[in-house]
């Protein structure tokens, strides 16, 4: 099922899920001005590396680039390798404080992807790691490029995908990560960089 539809067309109060998890979509919940503020202050400020994953034994070095923020130090595991969470920055402090606002959830971290174009996307997963609160809400802020993002039930096999927009909130919650894989898939047609901020709550 595609969901192509305008942001202002979505209520966060409806689930886009028809089985087995939550996902709310906001839309845009800043103006374009703001949005871009953000976007270019992002590009600047954070500390981004290519990400890292270990795979059948094989270090394999990403070209999308990652970065790990926190409330502390927080260690987080994924693909075999570990992140020590950096200092909250300013910007990433006032995104954090407007999302749990509109969202009503608390979060204690954030994994930041950069996509630098279409060609660059992430495959089928979940986000299931035992560093993770159990059953969490993960919300997700988009800048940059809008990008198609989709879910795929893992029995069913039954798929649901949007476009997450310039400036947009999208919240995962309740067994979403047990039941549903997502993703972000490639697209020769995007030649713009995505950032992608995914706030989270870290088990301590």
């Amino acid at each position: 099922m595609d969901l192509f539809s305008a942001a202002s067309e979505y209520d966060p109060n409806t689930n886009l899920l028809p089985v087995d998890g939550t996902v709310l979509y906001y839309g845009k919940i800043m103006d374009y001005a703001e949005a871009e503020f953000y976007y270019h202050r992002l590009l600047e400020s954070i500390e981004w590396k290519n990400d890292e994953a270990v795979i059948f034994g094989k270090l394999i070095i990403t070209k999308r680039k990652v970065a790990w923020y926190g409330d502390s130090n927080f260690k987080y595991s994924y693909s075999n390798t570990t992140k020590e969470a950096l200092a909250w920055t300013s910007e990433l402090r006032e995104l954090k404080l407007l999302t749990e606002q509109i969202t009503g959830e608390t979060y204690n971290s954030c994994l930041l992807n950069l996509y630098h174009n279409g060609d660059e996307g992430m495959a089928w997963h979940s986000d299931g790691e035992k560093d993770l609160k159990k059953n969490g809400a993960i919300a997700s802020l988009s800048f940059g490029a809008q990008r198609k993002f989709a879910f795929k039930h893992k029995t069913t096999k039954e798929t649901v995908s949007l476009i997450l927009e310039q400036g947009s909130l999208l919240v995962m919650k309740g067994t979403t990560q047990t039941h549903w894989l997502h993703r972000l898939p490639p697209s020769k047609k995007i030649n713009k960089p995505r950032i992608n901020l995914t706030f989270r709550t870290i088990v301590i």
